[in-house]
C-alpha cells in the first residue's frame, strides 16, 4: 500500500448532460465534461468562458472613486503637475508600476516612479519617501498595488500638500485612509461586480477610464501581474490574461523578449505557466535581493542592449535567490523536525536572525507544501530587534482574520486569506505563535490538515492522445481559480520506474493498463517525488492523479502526464529473492520506514522478520538484535514473538513483513500471511536452504529401485555397491536412489541390516503418499518451485490469495 498525499475529490458528470452540452456548444465531449465538472453548466456562461472578449469587460467607472481619480489626474495633466507612481517590489507591483509608466507616457504627463527597498524601507508608503517626494516637487501621488492600509502615511502626505490616489486590491482595513480617492474593488461600498482584480488589474481599469477605451497595448503587463499574484483566472482576469498572452506572443517590448530569452521560452509558446514560473520569479528576484527598480527599467526600456543586460542580471539574481531559498528551507525544516519530537504545532512560526526577508514568503510556501500547516517565516534584524515575516495558509484558516485578532502585537500587517506579511518586535513572537495556535484549535478540524486535490475526471489511458490534450487549450489560460485539468487513472501498472534529475529527486514511469500485456502506454513524470520510489513495487497496481501535456523531443510529440499524486490501494510485494546481502536490504528498508513514519519506538514501524528456522545463525546472532523477529510454530502454524522487539507488538498489526526464509510447507506461509491482516507491504527474501530438498521420484522410478532390491533375493548388498551399479544402469543419482530406499524402509518394504538393505517378505501394502519422508520432500519441492521459481506477479497472486483466505490452485501459480 501507499497512501496518497492528499484527499482526492473527483468530479462526476452525467453522460447524457455531457452529450447535450457538447452538441449545443459544438465542442468535444471532453471539453463538455470538463466544463460541467467545473460547474459551468449554462450555455451562455460556457460560451463566455470559452470565447468571451472585451464584451465581458466591466465599465471602469463602476469602481468607487474612479470618477474622482480620473478628474484629478486630468487636472494634473492640464496643469503640468508632477505625478509620482508609488509601487511595490513584487511582480504585481512592478507590472503595475510599468503599466502606469507606459500609460502616463501616452498622456504626455510629467511624472516619475518610486518603489521602496524591501529591506531598507519595507512594504508600502513610508514618511521618508513622502518627504523626498515633496522635496522633489511631487504634487500628485498615485499608488499601485499598495496604500489601502496606509492611514497614517497618507494623512502625512496630505499635510505635506500632496494629493494621493490609492489603487490597490488588498483586503481593506476597517479604517480606510483619507486619500483624495481610493480605488479598490474590495471596498465595502464599491459596486464593481468583479472583486478579484490584481493590483495591476486595478491599474489597468484606471488606464481604461483615462483612455476611454480598452488599453490593448498594456495588457501584457497586466497579464504578468495577474498571474504572478495568483489571482483567479476567471471573469475579467481571464480576459486580461488571455488577451495579454496573445499580445505577448508577438510583443515588441524588449524587456519581455529578453526575459523570455534568458528563461529559454519561445515567444510563440508563451502561456500562463511561463509567466508564473519563468517571468515572475525573475522579476521578483529583483525586489527580493536588490532593488525592484531594475525590473521596472527592464520593462520600460526602448534599448535592446539595455534590456538584454538587465535580463541577464535578473536571471543571475534569480539563481542566487534559488540558492538562498534552498539554504533557508533546509534550516527551517531542520527546526521543524527538531520540534516534532514534542509534537508539531497547528501553526508553524519560525524566526531566525538575518534570514533574508526577500525570500521568506517562498520558504513559507515550501514548508506549507511539506507539512500542510499555516506557516509564518520571519527574519529578525539583529540591530533593531524587529521581525519581518511572510505567511502562507491552508483552506479554513484565514490569515488576515487571524492576524487581525493579534493586531496589538504587530507594528504592521496586511494580506488576505492565503498569504500575509507582518512586522513585530521579536519579543512578541512567542505570544503571536500562542494566539495563532489557539485560533487554529478553534477554526480547524483534523481533516483540515489533509491537503485536497480536486480532479476533473477519471479516465482511461485509451482516451489520452495528442488531439485530446490539444482540446484542453480551449479552457486556458490556466492558473489560480482555473487550474490545469487534472485526471485520475486507476488500476494502472508501471512498465518502468526510475529516478531522474541531478539529485535523483524526480521520478519517471511508464504507465500501462494493468489487465493487458500489450496496451497503450503513457510516459509520466513526478517532479520532487523521488521519495515515493521505495514504496512502489514492480507488481503494484497504481492510482495516479496528474495533468496531461505534450512532450516534444527531436521533432517527436508524445502525450505525457505530470504526476501530482500517486497511491497504491492494495498490499504490495517487493521481490528480494536472490539478494546478495539481505542485511543491506533490511537496513535500507528500516531507514526508509524511519523517513516515512519518524523515529520508531520499541520496534513499531520496523520491518518484521518472519522465520521458519529460528536457529539460523544470522537470525540468532545478528538480525534478532535490530528487528522484531517472529518464528512460526511448525505444528500449529502460529506466529510467535522471538525477541523483545516483537513481544511489544501483535502479528496481526504488522505493516511491513519480511519473509526471511522458506517454510517446510506452503500451508505454514499461507497461514502466516492470512493472520497478518494489516500488512501493507511484503518483502520476499526466502533465503537459506530447505531441508530434504531434491527431485521427487516418479512411481516408475520407485518400481525400478524396488525391482532391483528384489533381484538381490535374500542376499544383502554390500556398502555402496548396489547404488553405484544401479545409478550407472538407470541414470538416477545415488542420492535419489538412497532416498527411495529410505522411503521403502519407512513403509516396511525393505529392511536395513548391518550389511545393507534386504527386501521384506510379504510386506503390508501401503501408498507412497503415506510416507513421511516422501511427503516432506514433496512439500519441499512444492515450496521451492512456488517460492523461488515463480515470477514476482505469480508470487504476489499467491500471497494475495492467502490474505483473502482464498488459496489459488497451485497448478495456476507454478
Amino acid at each position: 500500500m501507499l497512501k496518497a498525499r492528499a484527499k482526492w475529490k473527483i468530479s462526476k458528470t452525467d453522460a447524457r448532460q455531457v452529450e447535450e452540452f457538447a452538441n449545443e456548444l459544438q465542442v468535444s465531449t471532453l471539453v463538455a465534461r470538463l466544463l460541467i465538472s467545473r460547474g459551468i453548466t449554462d450555455k451562455e456562461h460556457a460560451a463566455a468562458f470559452l470565447h468571451g472578449g472585451t464584451d465581458h469587460v466591466h465599465d471602469p467607472f463602476l469602481l468607487s472613486g474612479m470618477q474622482k481619480a480620473v478628474e484629478r489626474i486630468r487636472q494634473a495633466l492640464e496643469r503640468g503637475e508632477k505625478i509620482r507612481v508609488y509601487g511595490d517590489y513584487d511582480a504585481d507591483g512592478v507590472s503595475s508600476t510599468t503599466l502606469m509608466v507606459h500609460l502616463l507616457k501616452q498622456l504626455n504627463a510629467t511624472f516619475d516612479y518610486y518603489i521602496p527597498h524591501r529591506v531598507h524601507e519595507g512594504y508600502g508608503l513610508n514618511k521618508p519617501a513622502l518627504d523626498l517626494a515633496r522635496q522633489q516637487g511631487v504634487q500628485l501621488l498615485i499608488t499601485v498595488d499598495t496604500g489601502i492600509s496606509a492611514v497614517e502615511e497618507i494623512a502625512y502626505a496630505t499635510e505635506l500638500g500632496m494629493d494621493v490616489i490609492v489603487t490597490d486590491h488588498h483586503e481593506p482595513p476597517e479604517l480606510l485612509p483619507d486619500a483624495y480617492s481610493v480605488i479598490n474593488p474590495k471596498k465595502p461600498d464599491c459596486p464593481y461586480p468583479f472583486k478579484s482584480l490584481a493590483g495591476v488589474g486595478v491599474a489597468l481599469k484606471l488606464a481604461q477610464a483615462l483612455l476611454g477605451r480598452w488599453p490593448e497595448e498594456l495588457l501584457e503587463f497586466a497579464a504578468i501581474g495577474t498571474v504572478a499574484d495568483l489571482m483567479p483566472l476567471l471573469g475579467e482576469n481571464r480576459v486580461i490574461v488571455r488577451q495579454g498572452i496573445k499580445k505577448m506572443q508577438s510583443t515588441k517590448n524588449w524587456g519581455i523578449r529578453s526575459l523570455l530569452d534568458v528563461a529559454g521560452v519561445k515567444l510563440k509558446d508563451v502561456n500562463a505557466t511561463h509567466i508564473g514560473f519563468a517571468l515572475a520569479p525573475r522579476i521578483n528576484a529583483s525586489g527580493r535581493l536588490n532593488n525592484a527598480d531594475d525590473a521596472v527599467r527592464l520593462l520600460i526600456t526602448d534599448s535592446e542592449q539595455e534590456a538584454e543586460h538587465l535580463a541577464y542580471d535578473l536571471d543571475s539574481l534569480n539563481k542566487e535567490r534559488q540558492r538562498i531559498v534552498d539554504e533557508m528551507t533546509k534550516q527551517a525544516m531542520a527546526m521543524v523536525e527538531e520540534r516534532m519530537s514534542s509534537g508539531l504545532n497547528k501553526v508553524i512560526v519560525l524566526a531566525q536572525v538575518d534570514w533574508n526577508v526577500g525570500v521568506i514568503g517562498i520558504v513559507a510556501s515550501k514548508l506549507l507544501d511539506k507539512y500542510y500547516r499555516p506557516t509564518l517565516i520571519l527574519g529578525i534584524d539583529k540591530e533593531s530587534g524587529m521581525a519581518k515575516g511572510s505567511a502562507r495558509s491552508i483552506a479554513g484558516f484565514d490569515l488576515y482574520q487571524a492576524l487581525t485578532h493579534c493586531h496589538d502585537l504587530m507594528d504592521h500587517f496586511g494580506g488576505h486569506q492565503a498569504a500575509a506579511g507582518m512586522t513585530l518586535p521579536k519579543e512578541n513572537l512567542p505570544e503571536l505563535e500562542r494566539r495563532l495556535n489557539v485560533l487554529a484549535d478553534e477554526w480547524l478540524s483534523p481533516d483540515d490538515f489533509i491537503p485536497i486535490l480536486q480532479a476533473d475526471l477519471e479516465c482511461s489511458l485509451d482516451e489520452v492522445g495528442i488531439d485530446t490534450i490539444q482540446q484542453l487549450d480551449q479552457l486556458g489560460p490556466f492558473g489560480m481559480g482555473n487550474p490545469v485539468p487534472k485526471f485520475v487513472f486507476t488500476d494502472v501498472r508501471c512498465q518502468e520506474l526510475r529516478t531522474i534529475g541531478r539529485e535523483q529527486q524526480h521520478i519517471k514511469m511508464m504507465l500501462c493498463k494493468g489487465t493487458e500485456e500489450a496496451s497503450v502506454a503513457l510516459d509520466a513524470i513526478g517532479f520532487n517525488k523521488g521519495t515515493v520510489l521505495p514504496w512502489i513495487s514492480s507488481t503494484a497496481t497504481l492510482n495516479v492523479l496528474g495533468e496531461l501535456s505534450i512532450n516534444e523531443w527531436n521533432g517527436v510529440r508524445k502525450p505525457q502526464m505530470m504526476i501530482q499524486d500517486v497511491s497504491v490501494p492494495d498490499v504490495q510485494l517487493f521481490d528480494w529473492r536472490g539478494a546478495a546481502k539481505p542485511e543491506n536490504k533490511l537496513q535500507e528498508l528500516a531507514r526508509c520506514l524511519e523517513q516515512l513514519y519518524g523515529k520508531v519506538q520499541e520496534g513499531r514501524k520496523l520491518p518484521a522478520l518472519l522465520t521458519f528456522h529460528p536457529d539460523d545463525k544470522q537470525v540468532r546472532f545478528q538480525l534478532i538484535k535490530s528487528y522484531p523477529v517472529w518464528k512460526v510454530d511448525t505444528a500449529t502454524g502460529e506466529c510467535i514473538p522471538a525477541n523483545d522487539l516483537a513481544r511489544g507488538l501483535t502479528w496481526s498489526d504488522v505493516t511491513d513483513v519480511v519473509f526471511y526464509d522458506m517454510p517446510p510447507r506452503l500451508s505454514l506461509l499461507e497461514q502466516a500471511v492470512a493472520n497478518a491482516a494489516h500488512a501493507q507491504r511484503w518483502y520476499a527474501l526466502f533465503s537459506g536452504k530447505l531441508f530434504d530438498q531434491g527431485t521427487i521420484p516418479s512411481r516408475d522410478m520407485f518400481k525400478t529401485v524396488y525391482g532391483a532390491v528384489q533381484q538381490q533375493g535374500n542376499r544383502a548388498f554390500q556398502g555402496n555397491a548396489f547404488t553405484d551399479v544401479l545409478s550407472r544402469r538407470s541414470g538416477y543419482s545415488k542420492e535419489l536412489i538412497q532416498f527411495m530406499l529410505d522411503v521403502f524402509t519407512e513403509l516396511g518394504f525393505v529392511r536395513k541390516t548391518a550389511e545393507g538393505f534386504m527386501p521384506v517378505a510379504n510386506p503390508v501394502k501401503k501408498e507412497l503418499g503415506s510416507s513421511r519422508l516422501f511427503q516432506q520432500r514433496k512439500h519441499s519441492a512444492e515450496v521451492e518451485q512456488t517460492l523461488l521459481y515463480s515470477s514476482a506477479q505469480q508470487l504476489y497472486e499467491l500471497l494475495k490469495g492467502c490474505q483473502n483466505q482464498t488459496k489459488p490452485s497451485l497448478e495456476d501459480i507454478i
